[in-house]
């Protein structure tokens, strides 16, 4: 008896229908999405039909009338699932344009302040040297999730960030660390001090960054040791919780590297209990291809960022 294999429907999905999908979901009606994306509203409406015969499901909510379409719970899991592919599609198309490119093109790296004021510089001047046939390309994320979305698309070949790298396609090479401290105002008791503890703030107000991985995993420590962080203030600019500290508004827990020299209106004193170091890391997709370029720029930031890390002088 012979068996006949019946084709996988599936297969016949292709991007446009996901893109659809996904210009209704934000639209919220077949016209609009059609503008979106320069098709004829009959042509999108062709798309999902087609993409809902071949999932076998109801994928979009249609009221009638002038109420906003909206996808059905099918509908946004197969649109999570999308934006996946869709983001793979996108690091692909930058994989050709990397390999196409060899030893001339951009290379385009994700950093943020600490790592732009102290480490970054170094890295620059000596990869500019070595390779001047390469244009950088520098941007600053403004939110983690951000700039490992940008990694993950292909909007960034490398980037700076502190791990724990969440899930995803991301593979990362450390370059160095440094310890959390205590800035606190240069004329306070505190000053005085070689350390302090949370418990010895006082009336100080407790200030730091918006929270990042590496600053949850100082919190959690501080919290199994049985000390609360709870902080009257957060702000992304170093210069800015350096300045509040100076100016007397609280005290800032901050990794030492944040934290700029020479201003002696401020002092970093010891954390105690002392916690783990922040890790300092160059991340790029795992899936992706690297070019030399790209290999080389790790291993100048490896070399400048162990560099920093001696230079700085723990209290």
């Amino acid at each position: 008896m012979t068996t006949i294999t019946q084709p996988d429907q599936w297969l016949g999905v292709e991007v446009r229908h996901f893109a659809a999908l996904d210009a209704v979901a934000r639209e919220g009606s077949f016209g609009r999405a059609a503008d979106r994306l320069g098709y004829t509203q009959s042509a999108v409406s062709q798309q999902i039909a087609t993409l809902e015969k071949l999932v076998g499901e109801t994928l979009v909510e249609r009221p009638g009338g002038p109420r906003a379409v909206s996808l059905t719970e099918a509908g946004k899991l197969l649109l999570r699932h999308a934006e996946a592919i869709v983001a793979r599609l996108d690091a692909a198309k930058a994989d050709i344009a990397a390999l196409r490119a060899g030893e001339t093109g951009t290379l385009r790296v994700g950093t943020y302040q600490s790592i732009g004021a102290r480490v970054l510089p170094g890295v620059m001047q000596r990869f500019l040297r070595d390779w001047p046939g390469i244009e950088l390309g520098l941007s600053e994320p403004g939110t983690d999730p951000e700039l490992y979305g940008a990694i993950e698309s292909g909007e960034l070949d490398l980037a700076f960030c502190s791990p724990p790298l969440p899930d995803g396609p991301f593979e990362a090479l450390e370059v160095m660390s440094d310890p959390y401290v205590l800035v606190v105002p240069g004329d306070s008791p505190l000053a005085e001090r070689k350390s302090a503890s949370l418990d010895d703030l006082g009336d100080h107000v407790l200030i730091g960054s918006n929270t990042c991985a590496s600053g949850l995993v100082v919190e959690d420590e501080l919290h199994d040791r049985g000390y609360e962080v709870d902080y009257g203030f957060r702000s992304d600019d170093n210069g800015t919780l350096q300045g509040l500290v100076a100016a007397g508004f609280g005290v800032a827990l901050m990794p030492l590297l944040a934290v700029a020299p020479g201003d002696d209106r401020v002092k970093a004193i010891r954390l105690v209990p002392k916690v783990p170091r922040r890790v300092v890391a160059v991340v790029w997709h795992r899936d992706r291809h690297r070019s030399p370029a790209a290999r080389a720029f790790v291993e100048i930031a490896r070399d400048v960022a162990a560099d920093v890390e001696r230079e700085l002088v723990e209290p």
